[in-house]
């Protein structure tokens, strides 16, 4: 009977489930999507129950559809959004208060703290992080600080506090596993990605118990198992990583210099470091992308908080659209943006600027301005914002990269791909699948599980759809991105 890999990628728009066969074929996939509740400006809140549920939804849609029981399952692999949060009661299970999801910037102020009496600089050295309300760590603290029944809690060390893959274990196993893997662990803020352990002298500063933290694992190793008598099964639980670490898998990026960027809700370019981690000049972040058996694969990463989710917005606020697919066809129905810009900055501005108080602003607009004007100009802010990763990426490490891999939903769109080449000079490579976030955490927990031997043999498994070409001037190039510069400045806190 062949070997099958079921892959959850719990993200921060939807919940999926994808079933991989040992050809790294998707037999089957389901996904339902969740919303985020925004109680202040900034503020970024999610159910920890509702991202269970839809979860759950998905892996029985996907049972159902292929006639499966968990029995008949090898492996689970888990991605999931990284630096979202959520705090419960180890010995009820129910989660305290909701979920604070990464894109929130409620830490602002104590970020701001840390950086006056010079701590972020510590941080930096131990975790590759900077100190700003995106990473896990300061919103722990806030949950300590501001939720009584989590303080309380903590105090009777019955506190759990996790990334939404120590959730998802959690449930998963019954309440019996309280884990993650290096690749969130790296993402918090409290995690020595050189001595590879909760670091004691960051959490004190932050005031969060290292006990109610989860214990941290490899990426690829049985981290535990289901719960048999939910699940009629203990179908071990092998494989966990960030989503855009598993992306990096996923895309078979396991050599020095590779790179990928996935265009989800926000944007992020990952590329393999290697063996050794090196700390940014230019506003990047140093993180770990997997750790397997004894070697630790370190990643450079630049992130843009908004991509995909500034095209939702002009869907579901402004209403110029119905569906997201209409804005290739709507990007080409006109010949440029007519001068208008778009800078999603709407949590904020991430790498290469990190202004967590920088607002969405849409600059150069005229009367004969129309909704078409305005879907080239967020399609192009995408391709503006990985630009700007790239370039830092490419100062700290003096080497001008090749090739880019993409992936995620925003990839099928050819008018995006085809000006991100134009805008890198730069050859663009879509895969044939692009789920590559869930591929990667399948890849993981297949590789601890023998359902593949090596990382060369994954290699072969991955195809590429369509290579994109670069073919404008730079003269038109350096045009567009100083008013791409100029706009970004006016957006700046």
């Amino acid at each position: 009977m062949t070997k099958l890999v079921m892959a959850l990628d719990q993200g921060t728009s939807s919940s999926r489930t994808v079933l991989f066969n040992e050809g790294g074929n998707i037999v089957a996939a389901a996904s339902e999507v969740f919303d985020s509740t925004f109680p202040q400006p900034g503020w970024v809140e999610q159910e920890p129950e509702v991202i269970w549920r839809s979860q759950k939804r998905t892996i029985k849609m996907v049972l159902a559809k292929t006639n499966l029981a968990m029995a008949d399952i090898t492996a689970i692999g888990i991605t999931n959004q990284r630096e979202t949060v959520i705090a419960w009661n180890r010995e009820t299970g129910e989660a305290i208060g909701n979920a604070i999801v990464w894109q929130c910037r409620r830490t602002s102020d104590f970020c701001e703290e840390l950086k006056a009496e010079g701590f972020e600089e510590r941080i930096r050295q131990k975790t590759g992080l900077l100190a700003d309300p995106y990473f896990s760590g300061t919103k722990i603290r806030w949950m300590l600080k501001e939720i009584p029944e989590v303080a309380e809690l903590a105090r009777e060390q019955k506190l759990a506090v996790g990334t939404v893959d120590s959730w998802l274990i959690w449930k998963l196993s019954g309440g019996k596993s309280h884990v993650t893997d290096v690749s969130n662990a790296s993402r918090t803020l409290l995690y020595n990605i050189f001595d590879l352990t909760w670091d004691r002298e960051i959490a004190d500063r932050l005031e969060i118990p290292i006990e109610a933290l989860p214990e941290v694992h490899d990426s690829s190793e049985i981290i535990a198992t289901t719960n048999e008598i939910e699940w009629g099964a203990e179908v071990p639980i092998a494989g966990v990583a960030g989503d855009q670490q598993a992306a990096l898998f996923g895309q078979a990026c396991f050599e020095k210099g590779m790179a990928k960027n996935t265009y989800g809700t926000g944007c992020f370019l990952l590329m393999n470091a290697g063996k050794e981690a090196p700390l940014s000049k230019h506003g990047l972040l140093t993180t770990i992308g997997w750790k397997i058996g004894d070697k630790t694969t370190y990643a450079l990463e630049g992130s843009a908080f908004i991509a995909g989710a500034l095209i939702q917005w002009l869907r579901d606020n402004l209403g110029l659209f119905s569906d997201a697919a209409e804005t290739e066809s709507m990007a080409n129905a006109v010949d440029d943006t007519g001068g208008a810009y778009i800078v999603p900055a709407f949590v904020g501005l991430g790498a290469p600027y990190w202004d967590p108080n920088a607002r969405g602003t849409m600059i150069g607009l005229t009367r004969d301005t129309n909704k078409n004007h305005l879907v080239r100009a967020a399609l192009e802010a995408i391709a503006y914002q990985s630009w700007d990763l790239l370039n830092a990426m490419e100062q700290d490490t003096g080497t001008a990269l090749k090739l880019l891999r993409v992936d995620g939903g925003a990839t099928a769109n050819n008018f995006l791909c085809q000006f991100q080449a134009d805008l890198l000079k730069l050859e663009v490579s879509r895969p044939n699948i692009i789920e590559t976030t869930a591929m990667g955490a399948a890849f993981l927990a297949g590789l601890a599980t023998g359902v593949w031997e090596s990382l060369e043999q994954i290699q072969t498994m991955w195809q590429e759809n369509q290579r994109f070409k670069p073919g404008l001037g730079q003269d038109k190039i350096d045009e567009l991105l100083k008013g791409w510069h100029q706009a970004v400045e006016r957006t700046r806190s």
